[in-house]
């Protein structure tokens, strides 16, 4: 791609987003939708007038971190404590179950191979963290013991959803279970997870101490950027998901987030509030690319609305997609079952993370075109539908 032509691209890609989301947010619908549609308008789906590349996908991926460490830079460090066991048992059986129903409705109902099995399996198993956590700060329930039980559960589902992952194409590679492998990177992303945290704190404490007034302008969003980037990448030479690592930098900047016996290392309201200042604009810009190229990604054009088979099939994975993330969430208490379903309905949203499972199960000659587009339509369903659900019913939530 020439480079007027991704400069007409990007702002294509910037002004629809904005207009469609003031559009949506007017029409009391989340904005996220009206990013997702901007993509689906200006792709293969609409008017065809871009195609993902690899540099909106770049683009992409740092509107998606940015918009974690925005989340992790105002999580309650105590709530998502509080939460962990319930966030543990929302995500295991926000796996378990998609990935067990799917898996046997592919080899029982439709007599698919063991392979294609595996990876609609696995595509169900996906949580779009970046769709729940946008409408969750839209409808400002960011804060809430709901949002600290769906973020700690989706963070610990993208955890188990990469190691599932390397788990299945392992496999579809060499026809082989290579549990050494998935071990390995179960152990590197384990690791990440306890030592990140430590690191981050530390080089939040640096960051503070030597910022002030006398220095160039731009230190502090040039500072934070880095930090992102560097525990992003970080994250993922340990097997983890990019987002993990720029999670836990804004966790460790955060005010609530301490080290025991580095009390020293607390972060102050001020320090939080020239972080938020600087980085807030730079977030605004980019995490619509992300939900943009959500949208572009999602083919319409594949699939055959004609097809009985195709809606047989789309209409029986949407009910396993559907169920079996939305009961996970009734095996924990709650203060009443409007909550559960709160939880539940904010785990469904596949988004990216199911078109990652689908495009590799096309891309390795394992998914047929039938069931690839039965599968985007499946993504694009759960996709779409949350979002409207659940802005509606946080006002039956039990506070």
């Amino acid at each position: 791609m020439e480079i007027h032509q991704f400069f007409l691209t990007l702002f294509l890609i910037l002004i629809l987003a904005r207009i469609l989301g003031e559009l949506f947010a007017r029409l009391n619908i989340p904005s996220v939708l009206g990013e997702l549609l901007a993509g689906v308008l200006l792709g293969a789906s609409g008017f065809n007038f871009i195609q993902p590349n690899d540099v909106l996908k770049i683009l992409a991926e740092i509107g998606i971190i940015l918009l974690l460490f925005e989340v992790g830079l105002e999580t309650d460090v105590q709530k998502l404590k509080n939460a962990g066991k319930k966030s543990f048992i929302v995500a295991i059986l926000g796996v378990v179950f998609p990935f067990v129903f799917g898996v046997l409705a592919s080899l029982y109902i439709f007599n698919f191979s063991f392979d294609i099995a595996l990876f609609v399996g696995g595509t169900l198993t996906a949580t779009s963290i970046g769709i729940t956590l946008r409408v969750l700060k839209d409808i400002h329930q960011e804060q809430s013991n709901i949002a600290q039980i769906v973020i700690g559960a989706a963070v610990i589902d993208d955890i188990i959803g990469i190691i599932l992952l390397v788990f299945i194409y392992d496999y579809s590679i060499s026809k082989e279970l290579s549990f050494g492998n998935t071990m390995s990177v179960t152990a590197m992303v384990l690791s990440f997870i306890i030592i990140a945290p430590i690191v981050a704190k530390v080089l939040s404490y640096l960051i503070h101490k030597f910022h002030g007034d006398t220095l160039v302008p731009g230190y502090m969003p040039t500072i934070i950027i880095s930090l992102i980037m560097f525990f992003s990448y970080v994250s993922h030479a340990f097997g983890a998901p990019a987002i993990l690592g720029s999670f836990v930098a804004g966790v460790a900047l955060s005010r609530r987030f301490f080290l025991p016996f580095g009390s020293f290392l607390q972060t102050n309201e001020e320090m939080v509030q020239k972080v938020q200042t600087a980085m807030t604009p730079i977030i605004q810009i980019f995490t619509p690319i992300f939900f943009v190229m959500v949208g572009l990604s999602m083919d319409l054009t594949v699939i055959d609305f004609a097809s009985g088979h195709f809606w047989i099939m789309s209409g029986v994975f949407i009910l396993i997609a559907v169920l079996s993330k939305y009961l996970g969430a009734f095996f924990i208490t709650q203060k009443c079952y409007q909550n559960n379903s709160l939880i539940g309905l904010s785990m469904i949203p596949r988004g990216e993370v199911g078109l990652i499972f689908a495009e590799m199960g096309r891309v390795n000659g394992i998914l047929p075109n039938d069931i690839y587009a039965m599968l985007i339509f499946v993504i694009i369903v759960t996709t779409v539908i949350p979002p409207f659900l659940l802005k509606h019913y946080f006002k039956f939530e039990c506070t």
